[in-house]
């Protein structure tokens, strides 16, 4: 039991581990970052992995030269969009299934047709900017598959959020991630990404709510 603790620890926390990885394991690190990724964004039930956090000290450890950036990079691209295609493969299984039944207090077609019509309008940005905002990453695929997003339009903003969401944060692990104030403030660091990411959709919103207020 006690080395299944330790195992989860070392999972969860594997950007605080990296470095001990990368001595034990070598090569077999990138299939490891790989696998993560990979869950991270493509099964639902694995939404606390390690995702913004992890790929930016693996950026931090490009730098030293402990991992090939480039290599890195595109890897972890693959993984994020494999994901991503996954997890809407199994929401637009799981969809009819879930939605048989024409009339549920919680399951209701209609939930079904509007949530269609939303990823339809809205779904795009939604894709994008989830990418950036943990946890909702993992369920946003899923809810578009259910919703029966075009799948066409959902592999477009897959791949352009993906790789976004990849470079963005490995690049900017490899560019300040060891610098002093970083390295002693990293949860602080990781805390202002999340919010600036978080920023493009509260303007959304208010520019929504802006919108129906004169209808209103």
């Amino acid at each position: 039991m006690a080395l299944l603790w330790s195992f989860l620890d070392v999972l969860l926390h594997l950007h605080d581990h990296l470095g001990a990885v990368i001595e034990q394991y070598g090569v077999w690190t990138y299939l490891i970052l790989f696998l993560i990724v990979f869950c991270e964004t493509g099964l639902v039930v694995t939404p606390l992995l390690p995702g913004d956090s992890l790929l930016f000290i693996v950026g931090a450890f490009a730098a030293l030269g402990a991992l090939d950036l480039a290599l890195t990079m595109a890897l972890l691209s693959a993984a994020a969009v494999a994901g991503d295609t996954v997890n809407y493969a199994i929401g637009y299984r799981v969809g009819p299934s879930v939605f048989r039944k024409e009339r549920s207090r919680f399951f209701n077609r209609e939930y079904l047709d509007r949530t269609h019509r939303f990823y339809e309008r809205h779904g795009a940005k939604t894709i994008v900017i989830a990418r950036f905002v943990p946890i909702i990453r993992t369920f946003a695929p899923f809810v578009a598959g259910i919703g029966r997003m075009t799948y066409s339009r959902f592999l477009v903003y897959n791949v352009v959020g993906g790789v976004a969401w990849i470079v963005i944060l490995v690049l900017g692990g490899y560019l300040f991630g060891n610098i002093d104030w970083v390295k002693r403030n990293l949860t602080v660091v990781i805390l202002g990404i999340v919010a600036l990411s978080l920023l493009p959709g509260v303007i959304e919103v208010l520019r929504q709510r802006a919108r129906s207020s004169p209808a209103a």
